[in-house]
């Protein structure tokens, strides 16, 4: 399945330039069931990205638009009354699809934000006492401006924990620049997509991954790091278990994507900074400080002891 994890990046490379690791990241986070929130100002390919994967995966996938005006029933659905039937009849939301891409989530109200806490923590809906599955794989990938733009809100805190990584794209250097001006001039890549898995395929790709073997080295060095980011002076509040155990899914998903059937103490580094960031609250002085969240899990990553490579390994998978 190594070679489906490169035939899919090579597909959506074609779209976005200049971003190899970004969306290696995004796939491993779909691999390990886990959601994505993508951080940047406008215009730099989030959206993008995110119909990029869904036309890849060969998925079903919505977009909503986030407005101040959206209402949780956007997200989850509604019932109407069904004269013909003499009963309400479920009219699905948003959120009923496999891929569902949040457009600027950080533009509505709290409410609305809250409305996908339960469906992507627990896959499914539940309105009028009626609880409904949504389709598998689930996937959301939302997209937000930065704080502090007009007509933004702070996701709080339990709705950031749901995703499983928060990534910042950037600015393409001058090179991709110049590739991306070339490649729009006549067509919409997107356009040139097309499908290299499906559902279900993607849902045996992810029951692989769970299956990569994690030794209890590799245990002790997420829960070393864990616990460092709980006891560290500049961090009021430290990574929680849910994150210690997203640490883990995504570094077995990076032992799938690099071919291997177990976890080494790179694929911990690797993923880390990226799954704890957007947990951690500093306190009051590291604020002042100005020091963020990426400069204190780079400390911690150079202070915590790593096991070594040789004993965390069984072998690879072909």
């Amino acid at each position: 399945m190594a070679s489906k994890c490169n035939e899919i990046l090579r597909q959506v490379q074609t779209v976005i330039i200049g971003k190899d690791e970004i969306l290696a990241k995004v796939l491993m986070a779909i691999l390990s069931g886990g959601h994505i929130l993508l951080e940047d100002v406008p215009g730099v390919g989030k959206t993008t990205l995110a119909l990029a994967f869904a036309k890849t995966l060969g998925i079903h996938s919505k977009r909503m638009q986030f407005t101040s005006d959206s209402m949780p029933s956007d997200v989850i659905g509604f019932s109407v009354y069904d004269k013909a039937g003499g009963a309400l009849a479920y009219k699905p939301g948003a959120a009923m699809t496999n891929l569902l891409l949040a457009d600027e989530i950080n533009r509505t109200s709290s409410k609305t934000q809250s409305a996908l806490l339960e469906v992507m923590e627990e896959g499914h809906i539940t309105l009028d006492g009626v609880t409904r599955p949504v389709p598998q794989p689930f996937i959301v990938i939302a997209t937000q401006n930065p704080v502090g733009s007009a007509g933004t809100q702070v996701l709080p805190p339990a709705q950031l924990d749901r995703f499983m990584i928060r990534l910042t794209m950037g600015y393409p250097d001058f090179e991709s620049q110049v590739n991306i001006l070339r490649d729009r001039q006549t067509a919409n890549p997107l356009d040139t997509l097309r499908p290299v898995t499906n559902a279900a395929e993607l849902t045996a790709m992810k029951r692989q991954t769970d299956e990569i073997f994690v030794a209890d080295s590799i245990y002790e060095y997420i829960t070393r790091l864990a616990q460092a980011s709980r006891s560290h002076p500049a961090i009021q509040l430290g990574l929680s278990p849910r994150a210690a155990l997203a640490v883990c899914r995504m570094a077995k998903a990076r032992a799938f994507v690099m071919g291997r059937d177990y976890v080494v103490p790179e694929d911990v580094s690797y993923v880390f900074p990226e799954v704890g960031s957007h947990r951690l609250l500093l306190s009051s002085k590291a604020r002042l400080a100005e020091r963020s969240a990426a400069d204190l899990l780079a400390e911690i990553l150079e202070k915590t002891a790593a096991p070594v490579s040789g004993s965390s390994g069984r072998g690879s998978r072909r």
